[in-house]
Parts: C-alpha cells; structure tokens; sequence
C-alpha cells in the first residue's frame, strides 16, 4: 500500500527534476549561442562551431542554433578549392543547412546557403536547382535570378573556350568559323545563354540599379553573338546590345556609388 501511494509522488519527483534539467539545457544552450555569435563575430569560426555544437546538442529545439553552426563551417569554405579539408567543411555545412529545411521546407536562407555552397565547390548544376527553389518560395529574390545567370554564363563560357582555341579564333565575339562545330556549340550553349539572359533581366526589373546583373546580361550577350552561326548581322546586333548594357552598368554603378555616399555607413548614427 506504501509502495502504491509513493510511486504518484516519486513519478512527479522525476517530472519536476526533468523540466529543471531540460530548463538549465535550455539556458546553457543559449549561453553557447551567445558565445558562437560572438566568436563569429571577431571570426574566430573553429570556436564559433564549437559553440554553436555545444547549443544545439543541449536544445535540439533553440532557432537559430543549427542555421548558425551551418553558416559557421561555410564561412570556411574557400570558394573553387576542392581538396578533402575544403569538402569536409562544405559538406558539414550542408548537412546542417539541410537539418534546417527538415524542421522548415521554407527556410530561404538554408536553401541559399546550400546554392553558395555548391556554387563554390564547382557543383554548378545543383547550386542552380537550388537557387530555383528559392524562387519557388520567393519569386521576388533578384539574386537568385542573378545567381543563375551567372551560373549560365559560366557554363557557356567555360564550352565555348576550348571549341574557339581549337579553330584559332579569338573570343572576340564573332561567331565560331567551322560550321558543324557552331552548330555543336549553338546547340549545347543557346537554351543556356537564353535561360541566362531571362534569369538577368528579371533580376534588373526587380532591382533596376542592379549593375552586377547588367554587366553578366552584356557577357551573355556577347556568348549568343559567338553562336549566330554564318549570321555576322545577328552577331553585330548582339555586340551592340552587348555594348548598351555596359553603359547601363557603368551608370548604374556610379548611381549606386553617390547613394552609397549619401547614406553614409550602416549602422552609424551620423552628426547633425
């Protein structure tokens, strides 16, 4: 009868002794935070990490904790470096980024951070497919359209070189000599720069001062001009498109600069 009356008691016992633990975790946990942002801060990231590990194994639960330890390992991330330490780092990072879309599906800023991640690892096809799936969420984000354009370009660019080396040719933006080998080219590069192109102009038409945008949407053009192949006028014609979007950027840019000027540091409360 003793036993039966003090098993209700011992059992609350137990709950108020776990909600005091689970109540200290939560306050260590965001101690941890709190010292990760900060050696995040002064980029220390090897301690940030620790940190940042420390939070969300003591609150699997604190926001924020686990985006923070992902951005953490890609802050280290050394952009086109594709040795063992440099992937460790970068996959460490997705697979926290990808932890974060498990608990939100529409976390815009895990899904970028993977897209970065990719892009700088030379993974070009998936750091597109997730910079789509930004626009998914957010159809607004002229840097995702930008991302893509750029990525389009690079593509291009990177199949045009060798095809024009082994002709002799400049890349001068005349289109490729040998027919069969523009042909090739078109056929592989067209619906990349066309895609690349779209992907640019929405992102000006969103940001009209976006001089970054205008200066790719002058190098795609410049790519479509190398594949209008045995048409010279149509070439001619994207120069010269080529040529007004590097007016627009430079003007763009100066604009940018004097309200830059104007605004005066961020997060500085200037005299009177």
């Amino acid at each position: 009868m003793n036993c039966n009356v003090r098993r209700p008691v011992l059992a609350a016992v137990l709950c108020s002794a776990l909600v005091l633990i689970t109540g200290c975790n939560r306050l260590k946990a965001r101690d941890q935070l709190n010292k990760g942002v900060e050696a995040f801060k002064t980029a220390h990231y090897d301690a940030a990490i620790g940190h940042f590990q420390q939070a969300t194994q003591l609150d699997p639960t604190l926001p924020m904790a686990r985006l923070y330890l992902a951005t953490a390992y890609a802050q280290q991330v050394v952009p086109n470096l594709t040795t063992p330490d440099n992937m460790k780092n970068a996959n460490l990072a997705i697979k926290n980024f990808q932890m974060v879309l498990h608990d939100d599906p529409k976390s815009v800023n895990a899904l970028k951070g993977i897209a970065s991640l990719y892009f700088n690892t030379e993974q070009l096809d998936k750091a597109k497919e997730y910079q789509n799936k930004v626009l998914a969420i957010d159809p607004t984000d002229a840097s995702a359209e930008y991302t893509i354009g750029v990525i389009d370009w690079t593509v291009a660019y990177k199949n045009a070189i060798p095809v024009r080396q082994s002709l002799g040719q400049k890349d001068d933006g005349t289109p490729v000599k040998d027919k069969k080998a523009c042909a090739a080219l078109a056929e592989k590069n067209g619906p990349m720069v066309q895609e690349g192109l779209d992907a640019l102009q929405r992102a000006v038409q969103l940001r009209p001062n976006y001089d970054d945008a205008m200066a790719y949407i002058n190098l795609l053009y410049r790519r479509k001009a190398g594949i209008e192949c045995g048409d010279n006028d149509a070439a001619k014609a994207d120069i010269a498109q080529a040529d007004q979007w590097v007016q627009k950027a430079m003007e763009a840019r100066k604009a940018n600069e004097i309200k830059k000027q104007q605004e005066g540091p961020k997060g500085i409360v200037l005299g009177k």
